[in-house]
């Protein structure tokens, strides 16, 4: 269940009401009216709450709901409790998030930390720096000359955003975050401590080391990109750096410099995407995958976690291991593998 102390519902909704909202059906008008004022996982419940159960690992749980309404697939309504509002829908877990954002609209998308509206008399602002109306500059953060900050856009605590660069409207920047060297559209959300912009990882070997190569590119983050806390995304050495619209980064990502990532990624935590590689749209990566520089990532390919990238991936496909290959493969040569240690053990029992 939510706690109401860190956040509480917009207001309450009724089961007809979430039926309508997210296109589900009600099993039973009767139920219409029940309220729902919260959210819980399906083996919580509670009162007043609506839960979701999807998929056959999860039926077991459905005669054993507790709570005011359930979202589910058809083929799960008849083993509700009685009394709960039964909302049938073909992707619960995807109207189950539709009602959580309207229920919970403050935790969808990060407000002010302070609770303080324009600029703060606690931030320093350049005095070339452009802030449109409706921004909020939160006490401690800093806006370098010529930087511009779009309305409805939140620069929280202790953030920073460097000279010359463009933040969009209605986007977040977080405690303790920088930005600089980069170019940001609408809506984008960068969470606390994420860097953005800073040197890549260039240098050449020279008579008594390393010499950094200058790194001249710049940060392009397109509209409705997401970047978890402490995710880093370095610039480019001469081209840019770009995510592409709608994508996602979890926490404690590397992107490092010239990569290219296309639309509606997702990538999840503790991965690395050395220099210049190039993502597709709708690509998916599992936590902790690694890619080696100047890979080529097919659109809609499937990276499974903890996988390590030497090759190219064509579109499509669903790849993993070390070092990742098809998962059919890699299966195959996992079982091939287990079946051999088994022979090995049997024949040293024989012995």
């Amino acid at each position: 269940m939510t706690d109401p102390v860190f956040f509480a519902p917009s207001r309450r909704y009724t089961a007809g009401e979430v039926a309508n909202l997210t296109g589900a059906s009600l099993a039973d008008s009767a139920q219409a009216e029940i309220a729902i004022e919260a959210l819980a996982p399906a083996n919580e419940g509670g009162d007043g709450a609506l839960v979701f159960v999807d998929g056959k690992r999860n039926f077991a749980l459905m005669p054993s709901l507790r709570a005011a309404a359930v979202l589910c697939p058809v083929d799960f309504a008849s083993k509700a409790p009685a009394g709960m509002a039964v909302l049938m829908h073909p992707r619960p877990q995807q109207a189950f998030a539709m009602v959580g954002r309207l229920l919970f609209p403050q935790a969808a998308t990060p407000g002010p930390m302070t609770g303080e509206t324009g600029i703060s008399a606690h931030a320093f602002v350049d005095p070339s720096a452009h802030i449109e109306d409706g921004a909020i500059i939160e006490a401690g953060a800093v806006i370098g000359p010529g930087a511009s900050i779009g309305s409805g856009t939140v620069v929280a605590p202790h953030a920073v955003v460097g000279r010359s660069c463009q933040i969009g409207r209605d986007g977040y920047i977080g405690p303790g975050a920088s930005v600089q060297y980069a170019l940001l559209g609408n809506r984008v959300i960068i969470h606390g401590g994420a860097r953005i912009g800073q040197d890549g990882f260039g240098f050449v070997g020279g008579a008594k080391g390393p010499e950094r190569v200058p790194q001249i590119g710049r940060v392009i983050i397109q509209d409705d990109v997401e970047i978890g806390s402490n995710s880093t995304v370095d610039r480019g050495a001469m081209s840019d750096t770009v995510i592409g619209q709608g994508t996602k980064i979890d926490n404690l990502v590397q992107i490092a410099h010239n990569v290219r990532i296309g639309r509606n990624c997702i990538i999840a935590g503790l991965s690395g995407i050395s220099g210049s590689v190039v993502v597709g749209d709708n690509v998916t990566m599992g936590g902790g995958v690694g890619l080696a520089d100047h890979l080529t990532i097919g659109p809609g390919a499937k990276l499974a976690a903890r996988s390590g990238f030497m090759n190219n991936v064509p579109a499509g496909e669903v790849w993993g291991g070390y070092p990742a290959q098809p998962m059919a493969e890699a299966m195959r040569e996992i079982a091939m593998l287990r079946k051999m240690a088994r022979t090995r053990k049997q024949g040293d029992g024989n012995g």
